[in-house]
C-alpha cells in the first residue's frame, strides 16, 4: 500500500485545506450561516447504529447494484457540483472517467466547468444532467433540449435552491461565478503556489455550459419563480427518467410522485442552502415510509464513509451520491487521490456489510 494514499474522507480534506487557496477550499467546504445544519445531520448519521450479524458466510461480497434498471458497480456516484476544476484542472472529466470505470451516474452540474457534451462523452454515457431553474425559465428549457441532443437519459432538477444559501466563508473571500480575480484572491493565490501553476496557468474556470452564444446564467439571478406549473412542463418536454433533487418534506414528496417525477433525491444541498432544514437522512426515513419500498429515493448530504452509506441504504435510499469529499481528494492528489479514496470507500462499505451479515443489498 502506498503510504501517502488517501485512507478516509477526512484524510482527503486534510491535505485539501492545507493545497487549496483559502477562498476555493472554503467554496467546496463552506455551508449556510453558522453551519449548524451539517453539525446536525452529521450527529444524525454518527446516531445511526448498524446491527452487527455473526456467524454467517459473508466471504463473497458484492456492492453491484441497479439504478434505474441499468447496472451498476457501485450504490454510490457522483453528486452535482459546480466548478470542479476548481479543485484540478480536468476535474470534471476526471470525475466522468471514474463514472464510466464503475457504470455509475455522474450528476453533470449546470454549473460544470466542461462542456456537457464533453463530460457524457468521457462518462461513456454514465451521465444525467442537473437543471437549475433560473430568470424566466426561458435559459432552463433551452438547456434541457441541449441535454436530451447530447444523449442524456435522465435529467435532475434541483429545486432547493430558490435563493443562493448565505455562506459566510464565500462572502469574506468574495467568491463569484462567473470567476473573478481580485487583490484579495491574487494574494490567497501567490501564497499557493502549487494550486496556481497547476490550475489557473492552465486557463481560469468557467461556467463552460454557458460560453456559447445564447446561453447565460447569474449564480446570483433569483430562482424563486419555479413552481409546480414549471415541473409540469419539464415534465412534459423531457422524455426521459426525470428526477426531482432537494427534497426534505413528506408532503412535497407525495406530490412530486403524484406530478409524475421517475424518482426524488433527498438532499439538503450538503447543508448549503437553508441552515435550519432538517437532517435529510432523518427526513430519508421519513420519506421511505410514507411512500413505501418500490418508489425509486435516492439521497445526497453529509454521506463521509461506506458506513455512512450503508446506513442510508438501511435508512431506505435506492443508490446515494457523493459530494464534496470527492472534491478533496481530487485537491489532494489529482486522479490519483480520487481513486484511492473511491477505493476506501468501497472497502469501508464492504467490510461493513461483512460485519452486518449482508453479502449484497439484496440479501
Amino acid at each position: 500500500m502506498d503510504a501517502g494514499a488517501i485512507h478516509s474522507a477526512e484524510e482527503a480534506r486534510r491535505l485539501a485545506r492545507r493545497r487549496l487557496p483559502w477562498m476555493v477550499f472554503d467554496y467546496i467546504d463552506g455551508a449556510a450561516g453558522q453551519e449548524t445544519g451539517v453539525a446536525r445531520n452529521r450527529a444524525a448519521l454518527d446516531g445511526i447504529a448498524l446491527r452487527p450479524r455473526i456467524l454467517r458466510d459473508v466471504s463473497q461480497r458484492s456492492l453491484a447494484t441497479h439504478v434505474f434498471g441499468a447496472e451498476a458497480d457501485r450504490p454510490f456516484g457522483i453528486a452535482p457540483m459546480g466548478m470542479c476544476n476548481l479543485a484540478a484542472h480536468g476535474a470534471d472529466l476526471m470525475l466522468a472517467r471514474l463514472a464510466a470505470r464503475y457504470r455509475v451516474p455522474h450528476g453533470v452540474s449546470t454549473v460544470a466547468s466542461t462542456p456537457l457534451e464533453e463530460i457524457i462523452e468521457t462518462a461513456e454515457g454514465y451521465a444525467w444532467f442537473q437543471l437549475y431553474f433560473s430568470g424566466d425559465g426561458s435559459g432552463t428549457f433551452k438547456l434541457a433540449e441541449r441535454a436530451r441532443a447530447a444523449g442524456y437519459q435522465t435529467l435532475v432538477l434541483t429545486v432547493d435552491v430558490p435563493e443562493v444559501g448565505r455562506r459566510p466563508r464565500e462572502l469574506r473571500h468574495g467568491f463569484t461565478m462567473p470567476f473573478r480575480i481580485g487583490p484579495q484572491q491574487f494574494i490567497d493565490f501567490a501564497l499557493h503556489p502549487r494550486w496556481s501553476l497547476t490550475t489557473l496557468l492552465k486557463g481560469k474556470p468557467v461556467m463552460a455550459n454557458f460560453e456559447m452564444e445564447g446561453y447565460e446564467f447569474d449564480r446570483t439571478q433569483s430562482r424563486a419563480r419555479a413552481t409546480w406549473d414549471t415541473l409540469a412542463r419539464l415534465r412534459d418536454l423531457w422524455p426521459g427518467k426525470l428526477v426531482v433533487k432537494g427534497v426534505l418534506d413528506v408532503e412535497d414528496a407525495r406530490a412530486l410522485v403524484s406530478a409524475g417525477v421517475d424518482a426524488i433525491q433527498v438532499s439538503s444541498h450538503g447543508a448549503r442552502q437553508l441552515e435550519a432544514a432538517p437532517a435529510p437522512i432523518e427526513m430519508l426515513a421519513k420519506i421511505r415510509a410514507d411512500l413505501g419500498p418500490k418508489f425509486p429515493v435516492f439521497y445526497d448530504s453529509g454521506l463521509r464513509s461506506g458506513e455512512d452509506i450503508l446506513k442510508a441504504i438501511t435508512m431506505g435510499a435506492d443508490f446515494v451520491f457523493l459530494g464534496r469529499i470527492l472534491q478533496y481528494a481530487i485537491a489532494a492528489r489529482g486522479e490519483t487521490g480520487l481513486a484511492q479514496l473511491w477505493h476506501a470507500i468501497s472497502e469501508e462499505m464492504s467490510i461493513a456489510m461483512a460485519q452486518t451479515g449482508r453479502v449484497s443489498l439484496n440479501h
